[in-house]
């Protein structure tokens, strides 16, 4: 393959988009220091700081996703769209790239839509079990379609998919010796089971409320509590920190520590979430949030239940279940050993580099 290869890189509007993107971005890197990278994103989303702050260039798009209700963004939709395939098109022509990756948000679809029709070789990164509209959208002209989850011929063609995985830390595939450096790093007794908590980097304000209402009972089973509330949340929520074994933290600077030092884990389903989760292999209950496009985390946690590796609650029914559920599971190790292997055979760790040894080949066939 020759040297100096064009790599542009579009995907966004929140983490479960851009990561994959940066870690994509990153094994090509390795793999070939000759390469140029240009990011495309959306104009006023988080990818226009994370990226630079990975050392990559980005380019923003004027583009949002359409709301649910009338709005007058969903009113500009065509005009941004029209807008952004007009200035995907110059980003084309002038960086002239040999392979364009989409990580999904609506931020790839003008650009990945601009390299299909010039006959540039695309690859989309699917991570959720439900692909979102962006995707669905590119799906007849990309090349290639990496995905994370079984059956995900019912959305794309057949003979397009490859199953690769999520792209997920690599810090995460050795954590089973890292046990007690997270017990002294978190200060934990090492003869009591830790529960860890996890709503998503800006935290989930109903599974918040609902911790703090369980407190009491996590108290009387005699847990210790590490509880990721979130940046949005954590004003509120620090007061019950070093509060009957309890930790509150806004955000965990290392997660394989915090997931080293976890006998039980309790998370939303986001995509990526999942994908660490099942490399960590730890006995899992999630709960997804109502709030996303397609309810995507309730199928993606169904993905890894139905195969008996978690069990799932809806937020509808944590009032009447969570108790019942959470004891079950701490009460028996036998059902902790299951939950951990059975999630455990649905990890994929190999994900990035198996996803940059699918964009090698589409290169050398270009």
């Amino acid at each position: 393959m020759s040297k100096g290869l064009k790599i542009i890189l579009s995907g966004g509007g929140t983490g479960g988009h851009i990561y994959p993107a940066i870690a994509i971005a990153n094994e090509l890197s390795n793999r070939y220091p000759d390469a140029s990278f240009l990011f495309v994103g959306a104009k006023d989303r988080m990818e226009m700081q994370k990226v630079p702050q990975e050392g990559y260039e980005i380019v923003g798009l004027w583009i949002s996703g359409i709301q649910r209700k009338l709005t007058l963004s969903n009113l500009l939709f065509p005009i941004k769209l029209l807008s952004s395939l007009w200035k995907s098109r110059k980003i084309i022509k002038s960086f002239k790239p040999d392979v364009v990756i989409g990580t999904g948000g609506f931020a790839s679809g003008p650009l990945l839509k601009v390299a299909g029709s010039k006959k540039i070789p695309t690859v989309l990164q699917e991570q959720n079990s439900f692909p979102g509209i962006t995707n669905k959208w590119l799906a007849k002209e990309a090349s290639k379609i990496c995905v994370a989850y079984d059956d995900m011929d019912q959305f794309f063609p057949k003979d397009k998919i490859i199953k690769t995985g999520n792209p997920v830390r690599q810090d995460l595939l050795e954590i089973d010796g890292k046990r007690e450096i997270a017990l002294s790093k978190y200060n934990l007794d090492p003869d009591k089971k830790t529960i860890l908590v996890l709503g998503g980097s800006l935290g989930a304000r109903k599974i918040n409320q609902f911790i703090e209402k369980e407190l009491d009972f996590f108290a009387r089973q005699g847990v210790q509590v590490i509880w990721q509330c979130g940046k949005l949340y954590y004003s509120e929520y620090k007061k019950h920190d070093n509060q009957n074994s309890v930790q509150v933290h806004q955000f965990l600077d290392a997660m394989d520590l915090a997931y080293a030092a976890a006998d039980i884990i309790i998370s939303r389903a986001g995509a990526s979430s999942v994908s660490e989760l099942c490399i960590v292999a730890k006995p899992v209950l999630f709960i997804p949030s109502p709030n996303v496009a397609e309810d995507h985390q309730t199928k993606n946690a169904k993905a890894v239940v139905d195969k008996g590796g978690a069990i799932m609650l809806k937020e509808g029914e944590l009032d009447s279940k969570f108790e019942s559920t959470f004891s079950k599971i701490l009460a028996s190790e036998e059902k902790q050993k299951e939950l951990s292997k059975n999630i455990k055979n649905l990890a994929l760790p190999n994900a990035t580099s198996d996803i940059v040894n699918e964009i090698e080949k589409l290169i050398k066939e270009y």
